[in-house]
């Protein structure tokens, strides 16, 4: 497995490392949105959001929050995006799951606005019971 973030954990490959623990390691994107666009990603490889253990992702939120809380206090952003991308269709490049957090300002440029789809006749009582359906069978 050639995974570019296990290099990262592993020293194998710089990073500007912001921080790391035993189960998480943030670091600055190399090729960022805005200044200061940070990853936090488990050290266990996991290919994206459904394959993390749970123990992984509350550590995962848990340092999310305290990163997002020390760049608005050191960058004053006007807001943040905290987003992940799952399958390549979602934009994922880089199959080791990862939270991006973008320090995002008013005069940036950066469009995040997608082009929202409605509901009718009934199709969305359908996508809520296929959803339904499977939280209480499978869950």
């Amino acid at each position: 497995m050639n995974c570019i973030f296990c290099d990262i954990i592993n020293k194998k490959a710089n990073a500007e490392i912001l921080y790391e623990n035993e189960r998480v390691a943030a670091f600055l994107d190399i090729r960022p949105v805005n200044y200061g666009h940070t990853l936090i990603i488990p050290k266990a490889h996991s290919e994206n959001f459904l394959s993390v253990s749970e123990e992984n992702l509350l550590e995962l939120i848990r340092i999310t929050k305290m990163i997002s809380g020390a760049i608005y206090k050191s960058l004053n952003p006007d807001g943040l995006n905290i987003v992940t991308n799952n399958g390549i269709a979602a934009g994922q490049s880089i199959f080791h799951f990862h939270f991006h957090i973008i320090p995002r300002y008013k005069d940036d440029a950066i469009n995040f606005k997608p082009n929202l789809k409605s509901y009718n006749n009934g199709t969305m009582r359908e996508f809520a019971d296929k959803i339904r359906t499977e939280i209480f069978t499978k869950g």
